[in-house]
């Protein structure tokens, strides 16, 4: 088999929630231009100027919280597609309240804002995992990929409900892992990408001064990058790529830091 075919996606069908946000755009659109059908979800249906030029690109509104517009959303793809072969289950964020400011400890949250972050982030991707996935399993195939976080193993300052929404959605990557293979087969598999700092709508005001420039918390990130920079979105395609093909045929249960080394990074 040559390497292109290795890492082949031609003619797949994938399924990306979040997939319009900055990091799910990019995915969408790399998948799309290498001959998958991408079918995006976000909860307003609406598709970017970005994607609107992918015309393998379907948008789809469905509010990944809520049971029954999942099981809506599979009944659809069943009814279109037949089957799923990749979901990426990209959903996620944070908000004000479940953010600890700098003035503020722990006994300032918002535990409602933080029940929110948990739903959004962990919930959402087993819930939408538990509705989607058996559209896998009439060819006993396919590939699972979740999006975790540098915070889900090093604690990061101020951001304890997004922290330990990741920190969770590390253990269900690799319990659906096991899960899947004794129950179902080899052919199903489940791995996360963990993408270190990357500049998004969500973090931009945490990340960046009103001029552009980085804030001191950037910077401190930046200090403990090797790769002394911010990642771009384009930069996480190669592991998405790797997880969704036959390529990682032998790849399950795996959290692939794409970071810059910042999960290596242990002083000078």
């Amino acid at each position: 088999m040559t390497i292109e075919a290795l890492y082949s996606v031609k003619n797949k069908v994938a399924l990306i929630t979040g997939g319009t946000g900055v990091l799910g755009s990019a995915m969408a659109l790399s998948l799309a231009e290498n001959g998958a059908e991408v079918i995006c979800v976000n909860r307003s249906g609406k598709i970017p100027e970005s994607l609107a030029v992918e015309k393998h690109i379907a948008v789809v509104a469905c509010d990944v919280t809520h049971e029954k517009a999942l099981q809506s959303l599979a009944s659809e793809i069943k009814k279109r597609h037949g089957s799923l072969d990749i979901l990426v289950n990209a959903a996620g964020g944070n908000m004000p309240g479940a953010t600890i400011g700098p003035t503020e400890s722990f006994f300032d949250l918002d535990m409602t804002a933080y029940q929110k972050v948990l739903e959004l982030n962990l919930t959402a991707a087993v819930k939408t995992t538990r509705y989607l996935a058996p559209l896998m399993l009439q060819k006993k195939k396919g590939s699972i990929v979740n999006i975790s976080s540098m915070t889900a193993t090093r604690p990061i300052s101020r951001v304890l409900g997004y922290g330990n929404a990741k920190a969770g959605l590390d253990h269900f990557t690799k319990f659906l892992a096991c899960e899947m293979a004794a129950k179902f087969g080899a052919g199903i598999r489940v791995n996360a990408i963990a993408p270190g700092f990357f500049l998004t709508e969500q973090n931009r005001s945490l990340l960046t001064k009103e001029d552009g420039s980085f804030t001191p918390r950037a910077q401190a990130i930046i200090n403990h990058t090797p790769m002394a920079r911010l990642g771009k979105p384009d930069e996480l395609l190669g592991a998405l790529h790797w997880l969704c093909s036959d390529a990682a045929s032998f790849v399950n249960g795996a959290i692939v830091p794409v970071d810059g080394g910042f999960s290596a990074y242990g002083g000078f």
